[in-house]
Protein backbone atom coordinates (compact mmCIF):
# COMPACT_ATOMS: atom_id res chain seq x y z
CA UNK A 1 0.00 0.00 0.00
CA UNK A 2 1.11 3.58 -0.75
CA UNK A 3 2.83 5.25 2.54
CA UNK A 4 1.00 8.12 1.71
CA UNK A 5 -2.10 6.78 1.12
CA UNK A 6 -1.55 4.40 4.78
CA UNK A 7 -0.55 7.56 6.40
CA UNK A 8 -3.67 9.14 5.36
CA UNK A 9 -5.78 6.73 6.90
CA UNK A 10 -4.07 6.42 9.96
CA UNK A 11 -4.78 9.82 10.43
CA UNK A 12 -8.16 10.34 9.15
CA UNK A 13 -9.06 6.89 12.04
CA UNK A 14 -7.07 9.47 14.49
CA UNK A 15 -8.84 12.69 14.04
CA UNK A 16 -12.06 10.48 13.54
CA UNK A 17 -11.49 9.00 17.26
CA UNK A 18 -10.67 12.49 18.81
CA UNK A 19 -13.76 14.24 17.43
CA UNK A 20 -15.87 10.70 18.80
CA UNK A 21 -13.90 10.49 21.87
CA UNK A 22 -14.95 15.03 22.26
CA UNK A 23 -18.55 13.49 21.36
CA UNK A 24 -18.63 11.11 24.01
CA UNK A 25 -17.18 13.29 26.55
CA UNK A 26 -19.56 16.15 25.98
CA UNK A 27 -22.45 13.78 26.33
CA UNK A 28 -21.26 11.22 28.59
CA UNK A 29 -18.23 12.50 29.98
CA UNK A 30 -18.44 13.65 33.91
CA UNK A 31 -19.08 16.61 34.34
CA UNK A 32 -20.40 17.71 37.37
CA UNK A 33 -17.72 18.33 39.73
CA UNK A 34 -19.38 17.90 43.15
CA UNK A 35 -23.01 16.92 44.66
CA UNK A 36 -25.27 19.58 44.63
CA UNK A 37 -28.90 20.82 44.53
CA UNK A 38 -30.41 22.14 41.49
CA UNK A 39 -33.78 23.82 41.39
CA UNK A 40 -35.99 24.50 38.37
CA UNK A 41 -38.84 26.77 38.02
CA UNK A 42 -41.54 26.30 36.55
CA UNK A 43 -40.59 29.54 34.40
CA UNK A 44 -36.90 28.93 33.99
CA UNK A 45 -35.75 28.01 30.20
CA UNK A 46 -32.65 25.84 29.07
CA UNK A 47 -30.73 28.86 29.22
CA UNK A 48 -31.31 29.51 32.59
CA UNK A 49 -30.66 25.61 33.44
CA UNK A 50 -27.02 26.31 31.86
CA UNK A 51 -26.38 29.14 34.05
CA UNK A 52 -27.04 27.24 37.23
CA UNK A 53 -24.89 24.87 36.11
CA UNK A 54 -22.19 26.83 35.70
CA UNK A 55 -20.58 26.74 39.11
CA UNK A 56 -21.01 22.86 39.43
CA UNK A 57 -19.78 21.69 35.41
CA UNK A 58 -16.57 21.52 33.78
CA UNK A 59 -17.84 22.77 30.96
CA UNK A 60 -21.89 24.03 30.83
CA UNK A 61 -21.78 24.75 27.16
CA UNK A 62 -21.90 21.12 26.30
CA UNK A 63 -24.89 21.01 28.45
CA UNK A 64 -27.01 23.22 25.52
CA UNK A 65 -25.34 21.17 23.28
CA UNK A 66 -26.29 17.77 24.17
CA UNK A 67 -29.67 19.38 24.83
CA UNK A 68 -29.97 20.25 21.05
CA UNK A 69 -28.73 16.83 19.79
CA UNK A 70 -31.16 14.99 22.02
CA UNK A 71 -33.97 17.85 21.05
CA UNK A 72 -35.04 18.32 24.59
CA UNK A 73 -35.94 21.95 25.10
CA UNK A 74 -38.03 22.36 27.84
CA UNK A 75 -37.38 21.27 31.27
CA UNK A 76 -39.94 19.95 34.05
CA UNK A 77 -39.71 21.91 36.98
CA UNK A 78 -38.37 20.58 40.18
CA UNK A 79 -35.71 20.35 42.84
CA UNK A 80 -32.74 17.95 41.61
CA UNK A 81 -29.89 15.95 43.05
CA UNK A 82 -27.13 16.68 40.82
CA UNK A 83 -24.37 13.34 42.13
CA UNK A 84 -20.78 14.24 41.31
CA UNK A 85 -19.32 12.38 38.30
CA UNK A 86 -22.96 12.68 36.35
CA UNK A 87 -22.95 13.62 32.26
CA UNK A 88 -24.88 15.83 30.46
CA UNK A 89 -26.81 13.03 29.23
CA UNK A 90 -27.79 12.25 33.10
CA UNK A 91 -28.78 15.55 33.49
CA UNK A 92 -31.15 16.33 30.29
CA UNK A 93 -32.98 12.98 30.87
CA UNK A 94 -33.26 13.88 34.76
CA UNK A 95 -34.64 17.20 33.90
CA UNK A 96 -36.77 15.86 30.91
CA UNK A 97 -38.89 13.10 32.57
CA UNK A 98 -38.69 14.95 35.59
CA UNK A 99 -36.90 12.54 37.81
CA UNK A 100 -36.78 15.32 41.37
CA UNK A 101 -36.22 14.33 44.91
CA UNK A 102 -38.75 15.57 47.41
CA UNK A 103 -38.08 17.41 50.03
CA UNK A 104 -38.96 17.64 53.83
CA UNK A 105 -41.03 21.27 54.71
CA UNK A 106 -41.96 21.74 58.21
CA UNK A 107 -44.09 24.36 60.10
CA UNK A 108 -44.35 25.10 63.78
CA UNK A 109 -48.03 27.11 65.40
CA UNK A 110 -49.28 29.84 63.14
CA UNK A 111 -52.13 32.01 64.62
CA UNK A 112 -53.11 32.75 60.92
CA UNK A 113 -53.88 31.16 57.22
CA UNK A 114 -51.48 34.33 56.00
CA UNK A 115 -48.97 33.48 58.43
CA UNK A 116 -48.88 29.79 56.88
CA UNK A 117 -49.35 30.63 53.57
CA UNK A 118 -46.12 32.66 54.20
CA UNK A 119 -44.36 30.36 55.99
CA UNK A 120 -44.73 27.35 53.42
CA UNK A 121 -44.21 29.72 50.58
CA UNK A 122 -40.64 30.15 51.85
CA UNK A 123 -40.16 26.15 51.45
CA UNK A 124 -41.55 25.64 48.06
CA UNK A 125 -41.94 27.17 44.47
CA UNK A 126 -45.48 28.58 45.08
CA UNK A 127 -46.20 31.72 46.41
CA UNK A 128 -48.23 32.66 49.26
CA UNK A 129 -50.97 34.33 47.77
CA UNK A 130 -51.72 31.15 45.90
CA UNK A 131 -51.20 29.55 49.07
CA UNK A 132 -53.96 31.73 50.84
CA UNK A 133 -55.96 31.32 48.15
CA UNK A 134 -56.10 27.77 47.88
CA UNK A 135 -56.39 27.40 51.72
CA UNK A 136 -59.45 30.08 51.68
CA UNK A 137 -61.10 28.59 48.63
CA UNK A 138 -64.75 28.91 49.55
CA UNK A 139 -65.98 25.65 47.31
CA UNK A 140 -63.11 24.07 48.96
CA UNK A 141 -64.17 24.68 52.54
CA UNK A 142 -68.04 24.24 51.94
CA UNK A 143 -66.99 20.65 50.97
CA UNK A 144 -65.03 19.90 54.00
CA UNK A 145 -67.47 21.55 57.09
CA UNK A 146 -65.08 24.62 57.33
CA UNK A 147 -65.47 28.24 58.08
CA UNK A 148 -63.01 30.84 56.95
CA UNK A 149 -61.88 31.17 60.42
CA UNK A 150 -61.42 27.56 61.03
CA UNK A 151 -59.78 26.82 57.55
CA UNK A 152 -56.29 27.01 59.38
CA UNK A 153 -57.85 23.65 61.66
CA UNK A 154 -56.23 20.88 59.12
CA UNK A 155 -52.78 21.62 59.08
CA UNK A 156 -51.03 20.12 62.01
CA UNK A 157 -47.39 21.36 62.85
CA UNK A 158 -44.97 18.65 61.94
CA UNK A 159 -42.35 17.82 58.84
CA UNK A 160 -43.93 16.31 55.75
CA UNK A 161 -42.70 15.08 52.35
CA UNK A 162 -43.40 16.85 49.44
CA UNK A 163 -41.97 17.82 45.80
CA UNK A 164 -40.72 21.07 45.43
CA UNK A 165 -43.03 22.53 42.94
CA UNK A 166 -46.34 21.20 44.42
CA UNK A 167 -49.12 23.33 43.30
CA UNK A 168 -50.77 24.98 46.64
CA UNK A 169 -54.03 23.23 45.42
CA UNK A 170 -51.73 19.88 45.64
CA UNK A 171 -50.25 21.08 49.24
CA UNK A 172 -53.46 21.46 50.64
CA UNK A 173 -55.31 18.37 49.62
CA UNK A 174 -52.43 16.32 51.01
CA UNK A 175 -52.79 18.14 54.66
CA UNK A 176 -56.13 17.37 54.13
CA UNK A 177 -55.06 13.46 54.33
CA UNK A 178 -52.80 13.79 56.74
CA UNK A 179 -55.77 15.85 58.82
CA UNK A 180 -57.62 12.58 58.43
CA UNK A 181 -54.90 10.19 58.87
CA UNK A 182 -54.45 12.08 62.34
CA UNK A 183 -57.77 11.10 63.41
CA UNK A 184 -57.25 7.70 63.81
CA UNK A 185 -59.88 5.39 65.46
CA UNK A 186 -58.24 5.72 68.49
CA UNK A 187 -58.27 9.72 68.87
CA UNK A 188 -61.76 9.90 67.61
CA UNK A 189 -62.76 7.15 70.49
CA UNK A 190 -61.11 9.16 72.87
CA UNK A 191 -62.68 12.49 71.57
CA UNK A 192 -66.06 10.31 71.75
CA UNK A 193 -65.43 9.91 75.56
CA UNK A 194 -65.31 13.57 76.01
CA UNK A 195 -68.41 13.92 74.57
CA UNK A 196 -66.23 16.20 72.12
CA UNK A 197 -66.16 16.31 68.33
CA UNK A 198 -62.64 16.59 67.01
CA UNK A 199 -63.58 20.17 65.88
CA UNK A 200 -64.13 21.12 69.64
CA UNK A 201 -61.25 19.21 70.66
CA UNK A 202 -58.91 21.26 68.30
CA UNK A 203 -60.47 24.29 69.78
CA UNK A 204 -59.89 24.16 72.89
CA UNK A 205 -56.48 22.14 71.78
CA UNK A 206 -55.76 25.74 70.61
CA UNK A 207 -56.58 27.87 73.66
CA UNK A 208 -54.34 25.08 75.74
CA UNK A 209 -51.70 25.82 72.68
CA UNK A 210 -52.35 29.47 73.68
CA UNK A 211 -52.43 29.40 77.35
CA UNK A 212 -49.13 26.99 78.42
CA UNK A 213 -45.99 27.04 76.25
CA UNK A 214 -44.93 24.46 78.92
CA UNK A 215 -45.60 20.76 77.29
CA UNK A 216 -45.77 18.88 80.88
CA UNK A 217 -48.61 21.45 81.84
CA UNK A 218 -50.85 21.08 78.69
CA UNK A 219 -53.00 17.59 79.91
CA UNK A 220 -53.08 19.78 83.67
CA UNK A 221 -54.71 23.08 81.67
CA UNK A 222 -57.17 20.90 79.19
CA UNK A 223 -58.54 19.06 82.42
CA UNK A 224 -59.14 22.35 84.18
CA UNK A 225 -60.85 23.54 80.94
CA UNK A 226 -63.13 20.34 80.88
CA UNK A 227 -64.11 20.40 84.93
CA UNK A 228 -65.26 24.10 83.97
CA UNK A 229 -66.97 22.83 80.35
CA UNK A 230 -68.63 20.16 82.60
CA UNK A 231 -70.30 22.45 85.45
CA UNK A 232 -71.45 24.90 82.70
CA UNK A 233 -68.96 27.45 84.12
CA UNK A 234 -67.16 29.77 81.48
CA UNK A 235 -63.86 29.13 80.21
CA UNK A 236 -62.54 32.32 81.15
CA UNK A 237 -59.58 31.79 79.24
CA UNK A 238 -57.22 34.67 78.47
CA UNK A 239 -56.03 33.72 74.98
CA UNK A 240 -59.84 33.98 73.87
CA UNK A 241 -59.51 37.97 74.82
CA UNK A 242 -56.59 37.90 72.90
CA UNK A 243 -57.94 36.80 70.08
CA UNK A 244 -60.67 39.53 70.60
CA UNK A 245 -58.48 42.42 70.71
CA UNK A 246 -56.24 41.23 68.06
CA UNK A 247 -59.24 40.89 65.48
CA UNK A 248 -60.14 44.49 66.82
CA UNK A 249 -56.08 46.12 66.28
CA UNK A 250 -54.70 43.45 63.97
CA UNK A 251 -52.84 40.36 64.27
CA UNK A 252 -49.69 42.50 64.62
CA UNK A 253 -50.99 44.08 67.71
CA UNK A 254 -48.93 43.08 71.27
CA UNK A 255 -51.10 42.27 73.63
CA UNK A 256 -48.86 42.49 76.90
CA UNK A 257 -51.56 42.70 79.63
CA UNK A 258 -55.39 41.83 79.57
CA UNK A 259 -57.52 44.43 80.82
CA UNK A 260 -60.34 44.88 82.71
CA UNK A 261 -62.33 46.61 80.09
CA UNK A 262 -61.69 43.83 77.11
CA UNK A 263 -63.32 41.07 79.39
CA UNK A 264 -66.43 43.28 78.66
CA UNK A 265 -65.61 43.02 74.32
CA UNK A 266 -68.57 41.89 72.67
CA UNK A 267 -67.71 38.83 70.64
CA UNK A 268 -68.57 35.29 70.22
CA UNK A 269 -64.77 34.36 71.36
CA UNK A 270 -65.29 36.23 74.48
CA UNK A 271 -64.73 32.95 76.99
CA UNK A 272 -65.50 35.17 79.81
CA UNK A 273 -69.17 36.81 78.50
CA UNK A 274 -69.86 33.43 76.68
CA UNK A 275 -70.35 29.69 77.97
CA UNK A 276 -69.02 26.89 76.07
CA UNK A 277 -66.45 26.42 73.45
CA UNK A 278 -66.16 29.51 70.64
CA UNK A 279 -66.95 29.17 67.04
CA UNK A 280 -63.50 27.72 65.96
CA UNK A 281 -60.49 27.25 66.90
CA UNK A 282 -58.25 30.69 67.99
CA UNK A 283 -54.54 29.51 66.79
CA UNK A 284 -52.90 26.46 65.49
CA UNK A 285 -52.79 23.57 68.26
CA UNK A 286 -49.91 20.80 67.95
CA UNK A 287 -50.13 18.00 68.69
CA UNK A 288 -49.04 17.58 72.26
CA UNK A 289 -51.73 20.30 72.82
CA UNK A 290 -54.34 18.13 71.06
CA UNK A 291 -53.42 15.12 72.77
CA UNK A 292 -53.00 16.68 75.65
CA UNK A 293 -57.58 17.55 75.29
CA UNK A 294 -57.54 13.79 74.42
CA UNK A 295 -55.95 12.55 77.37
CA UNK A 296 -56.06 15.64 80.12
CA UNK A 297 -55.06 15.35 83.91
CA UNK A 298 -57.90 13.68 86.04
CA UNK A 299 -57.78 16.40 89.29
CA UNK A 300 -60.74 19.01 90.80
CA UNK A 301 -58.93 22.43 89.55
CA UNK A 302 -61.52 25.27 88.45
CA UNK A 303 -58.95 27.82 88.61
CA UNK A 304 -55.30 28.97 87.08
CA UNK A 305 -53.22 32.06 87.18
CA UNK A 306 -49.66 32.56 85.63
CA UNK A 307 -46.59 31.89 88.40
CA UNK A 308 -44.44 34.46 89.74
CA UNK A 309 -42.51 31.92 91.50
CA UNK A 310 -41.96 29.44 88.48
CA UNK A 311 -41.76 31.64 85.48
CA UNK A 312 -43.76 30.52 82.45
CA UNK A 313 -46.31 27.63 84.54
CA UNK A 314 -49.04 28.10 85.96
CA UNK A 315 -50.70 27.96 89.90
CA UNK A 316 -53.90 26.22 90.16
CA UNK A 317 -56.70 26.02 92.34
CA UNK A 318 -59.81 24.30 93.48
CA UNK A 319 -61.44 27.45 95.16
CA UNK A 320 -61.97 31.09 94.62
CA UNK A 321 -60.28 32.19 97.79
CA UNK A 322 -56.87 29.81 96.64
CA UNK A 323 -57.37 31.30 93.32
CA UNK A 324 -57.78 35.30 94.37
CA UNK A 325 -54.68 34.51 96.48
CA UNK A 326 -52.87 33.76 93.31
CA UNK A 327 -53.93 36.64 91.07
CA UNK A 328 -53.39 39.29 93.80
CA UNK A 329 -49.79 37.77 94.11
CA UNK A 330 -49.57 37.73 90.32
CA UNK A 331 -50.88 41.45 89.98
CA UNK A 332 -48.53 42.80 92.70
CA UNK A 333 -45.76 41.39 91.09
CA UNK A 334 -46.60 42.62 87.31
CA UNK A 335 -47.83 46.36 88.63
CA UNK A 336 -44.28 46.28 90.13
CA UNK A 337 -42.75 45.62 87.02
CA UNK A 338 -45.02 48.55 85.10
CA UNK A 339 -46.09 46.05 82.47
CA UNK A 340 -49.38 47.58 80.52
CA UNK A 341 -50.55 47.51 77.15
Amino acid sequence: MNKKLLYGIIGFLLFAGIIGFNYYQKIFGNTITKETILFVSSKESLIDVKEKLAPFSKSPETFLWVSAKKNFSKPKPGRYVLKEGMSNNDIVNMLRIGNQAPIKIAFNNQDTVEKLAGRIAEQLETDSISLLNAFTDTSFLSKNNLSKKAAIQIYIPNSYEVYWNTSAEKFRDKMLREYKRFWNSNRLEKANKLGLTKDQVITLASIVQKETAQKSERPIVAGLYLNRLKGGWPLQADPTIIYCVKEIKGQDFVVKRVLTKDLELKSPYNTYKNTGLPPTLIAMPDVSAIDAVLNPAKHKYMYMCASVDKIGFHEFAKTLSQHNRNAAKYQRWINQRGIGR
